[in-house]
């Protein structure tokens, strides 16, 4: 026997885990009376609200005092927000964690010498109060952000400077909230065990109509100016009423079985189903005393039920017993229900039945299913609002959505990525001359044998200053020697590929001129060449001059063909194919052989 236990699988549960669980059937198959709800067989629920014995006493069951209130439950830590910074002075920051994700972090210090922190991550929010008066020294933003949590783990929050930024802000922090319920309503009559039995009521008992009359009123669906609750309020086609309450700035619509359309020859009534099925809280009324199981109806979104069955008080008026249930995984959620569940028809009854619908709610929220398609939406909210934020505060410091952004963590393009893109055929930054100040290569390149045409400069000069800070390299003083000064066109032999090919060029002496101090911040790379207008003939690797003897400024880049075309020659000028060149550019170039008597 013992073998045979071994080799068998184990069973899901053991025989004393369904002592406790019988099904429906068996448990109508005794003597009554019966509990209003019985668990699956399988489990997966909790029951509040099994003792419905009255003690005799002429008392009313429940006597609540005069102006109490039961306490309706929700999201508070999205309400501090609105409590406690908005309209008050405070700081807003962001930043992105590697291991959290996208922050947002609030900040506001009061009067009392208090910090109010709130945290926004992509999981949940947190808020807490920090006395100045525990802290050692005055945290920044970052230490600030630790004491909330201690997990993270940036090095800075960036300053939020969008001045509707609280808007954005308390969007996404109140997104959580709802003032807008729905809420199933079926119609269990004696002996209905299954979901097919439930859907096909079409009759109402004086019984269930008076249960509706106290969760609201009824109302017209066509031309329905409040909260539909996905009903068609224009052609009918999810029935001619429905039961609508509007309680504590809250606004309630019932989805009522017997109201929504039926369906002949439809076994699962579809169209009821559709409805009631994608609620999350249920409301099931009972005329007589039948057990209901919360597997009777296959649905993924209904996670807790309020059983409600007619007892008849006789002279007390009429009576309800209540029952609650829920899946495992969904908290427990007030007001608690009295020993005996058993409350008298009232208005008392009506605020304690639509607290308890809304606080059930707010608690399935918090199921698994339900909490991971809140943190998927939580953290694809709060990335566009960090996007948001980013965006708007950089557009604030003047920056566009293709500029710099230093804090994103991108650096401005270095010398070798602008040099590139210069080499680069098509290249945008190529045709107009890169971030570093240097003139259009591609334009010299693009033509052999000339130089790049360009404008004459005007009034206020056209040279282009460079973006890495280099002055005018020919800026010189007067009076110094030709060599050591000669800084402009020719002169930049350093940098000239002629000058590499050359290289007695570009040591040959000069006799000393007197230069024009330039009042340019412009690198002398990106200088901009003159056009000379009267002296087409100029000397290859000297200075052009104007007519009234101050020297003109040459291309650097400009790489002529030696001798054919003079570097100072304009576009589209004579040419001179037959002239030779100068005599006296070799008697300079040559050196003089040493005497034996020197």
């Amino acid at each position: 026997m013992a073998q045979q236990r071994h080799a068998a699988p184990p069973p899901l549960k053991t025989e004393e885990d369904y002592i406790p669980y019988p099904s429906v059937h068996e448990v109508l198959g005794r003597e009554g009376p019966f509990p209003l709800i019985l668990l699956p067989q399988f489990g997966g629920y909790w029951i509040e609200g099994t003792n419905h014995q009255l003690s005799g006493a002429p008392e009313p069951p429940l006597t609540p005092a005069p102006g109490t209130r039961a306490r309706l439950e929700g999201n508070h830590t999205a309400k501090i927000y609105r409590k406690h910074f908005l309209g008050k002075e405070h700081f807003n920051y962001y930043s992105l964690d590697p291991a959290l994700g996208h922050l947002v972090f609030s900040l506001k210090y009061d009067e009392q010498e208090h910090l109010h922190l709130l945290l926004r991550t992509r999981t949940r929010t947190l808020h807490d109060v920090v006395p100045i008066s525990c802290l050692a020294e005055f945290p920044n933003v970052v230490q600030m952000a630790k004491l909330v949590c201690e997990d993270i783990n940036v090095d800075r929050f960036y300053p939020v400077l969008y001045p509707k930024a609280s808007r954005l802000i308390l969007a996404f922090d109140e997104h959580v909230l709802s003032n807008h319920f729905k809420f199933g309503v079926i119609y269990q009559k004696l002996g209905q065990t299954s979901e097919e039995e439930l859907f096909g009521t079409t009759e109402e008992s004086p019984a269930f109509a008076e249960f509706l009359d106290v969760l609201g009123q009824r109302v017209q669906l066509r031309d329905f100016k409040g909260f539909r609750g996905g009903l068609d309020v224009t052609h009918g086609q999810t029935g001619s009423e429905s039961v609508y309450c509007h309680f504590r700035d809250k606004e309630i619509m019932f989805h009522v079985s017997t109201k929504l359309p039926y369906t002949e020859g439809d076994a699962q009534q579809l169209q009821r189903k559709r409805h009631i099925g994608n609620d999350i809280v249920a409301i099931v009324f009972q005329d007589e005393n039948t057990p209901f199981v919360p597997d009777m109806i296959a649905s993924n979104f209904l996670h807790a039920f309020v059983v409600v069955q007619l007892e008849q008080g006789g002279p007390q008026g009429t009576l309800y017993k209540v029952s609650v249930t829920a899946r495992d995984d969904v908290p427990f959620f007030g007001p608690p229900l009295p020993d005996p569940a058993i409350f008298r028809k009232g208005p008392e009854f009506q605020e304690f039945l639509l607290t308890k619908l809304i606080n059930a709610e707010y608690a399935c929220y918090k199921a698994e299913k339900f909490a991971k398609l809140e943190e998927r939406t939580r953290a694809a909210l709060l990335e566009t609002l960090h996007e948001e934020l980013q965006g708007r505060s950089q557009a604030m410091l003047g920056l566009g959505p293709d500029d710099e952004r230093p804090d994103n963590g991108s650096a401005a393009p270095g010398f070798f990525e602008s040099f590139k893109s210069l080499l680069v055929p098509g290249s945008r930054r190529g045709r107009r001359g890169s971030a570093i100040g240097l003139g259009s290569v591609e334009e010299a390149l693009l033509v052999p044998g000339k130089s790049p045409s360009r404008r004459r400069p005007g009034p206020l000069g056209s040279r282009r200053s460079s973006a890495i800070g280099i002055e005018s390299i020919q800026e010189a003083p007067p009076g110094r020697d030709g060599p050591a000064a000669n800084t402009d066109g020719a002169g930049s032999a350093h940098s000239s590929p002629e000058s590499r090919r050359h290289p007695d060029r570009a040591e040959r002496p000069e006799p000393p001129r007197d230069f024009s101090r330039s009042s340019s911040s412009a690198s002398s790379f990106g200088s901009v060449a003159e056009e000379p207008d009267e002296h087409p003939e100029a000397e290859p690797g000297r200075d052009s001059r104007s007519p009234s003897g101050t020297p003109r400024q040459c291309d650097a880049f400009a790489d002529p063909p030696w001798p054919e075309e003079p570097l100072g020659t304009p576009p589209g000028s004579a040419r001179h194919p037959a002239e030779p060149p100068c005599p006296e550019i070799k008697i300079q170039l040559e050196r003089p052989p040493p005497t034996p008597g020197s």
